[in-house]
């Protein structure tokens, strides 16, 4: 490509001679209107961006001569300078990919002993557990059960009920904009951590069921596979 040529700049030839008596094409100016961090489908990570607006304009020998009206706006990645339509910025980054998994995955454990009765040991260390590989380093049985504490607390909600509008709520904002990003085999597994909390201490109390259920809906899991998900738990594996 010549100097000063665009991507869109087209070269028409004179059949007879074989010379370039001119150059057609058509320019855009990129403007920057915005900026951030995303994740690049591209270089498949975290890296900087861009936003774009564009003004496009037919060229003559590489000189803009008439307006073609506005393009984009589109998402430049830092990195490797390609274009993406702005709603490559609805995926989270991986940093808060994991911000949102570790919050899930320790609402889902509280909802759990919430709902568990007596917040037994077994079942506080298999949470306390689920919720330190999920991101969360210093979490201990002794801080999730002060937390289930408080819960009842200040819900006034009593032990071993099934979950009520406000934990119903905490469910869903915690799991509903996880649930997108998520394949089919990761919202299973988020179910089943739940499943082997409320496994710890015995077999699932009604309470336990309705909790499970409640994040089964919000993980956009089918009520039958909700079901298969927390027999197959139960079995030894």
């Amino acid at each position: 490509m010549l100097p000063g040529w665009g991507r869109n700049d087209r070269v028409v030839h004179d059949g007879h001679t074989g010379r370039v008596p001119r150059i057609l094409g058509v320019r855009t100016a990129w403007t920057a209107v915005g900026d951030g961090e995303f994740f690049c489908p591209g270089c498949g990570g975290d890296r900087n961006y861009q936003r774009l607006t564009g003004r496009r304009r037919f060229t003559l020998l590489g000189v803009p001569v008439l307006p073609r009206g506005e393009s984009g706006p589109v998402v430049e990645c830092a990195a490797c300078r390609h274009h993406y339509g702005t709603d490559v910025l609805d995926h989270p980054t991986t940093v808060r990919f994991s911000a949102m998994l570790r919050d899930a995955v320790h609402t889902v454990a509280l909802a759990v002993l919430a709902a568990g009765g007596g917040c037994a040991t077994s079942s506080l260390e298999a949470a306390a557990g689920a919720v330190r590989a999920a991101g969360y380093d210093d979490c201990t049985a002794e801080g999730l059960n002060a937390l289930v504490d408080a819960l009842a607390a200040d819900t006034g909600r009593v032990y071993g009920q099934p979950c009520g509008a406000g934990l119903t709520i905490e469910l869903h904002e915690a799991l509903d904009p996880l649930a997108p990003h998520l394949a089919p085999a990761g919202r299973e597994a988020v179910l089943l951590q739940g499943a082997h909390i409320a496994l710890a201490d015995g077999p699932y109390t009604p309470a336990e069921r309705d909790a499970l259920a409640t994040v089964g809906a919000a993980l956009t899991i089918h009520p039958d596979d909700v079901s298969r998900l927390l027999e197959a738990a139960r079995m030894p594996s």
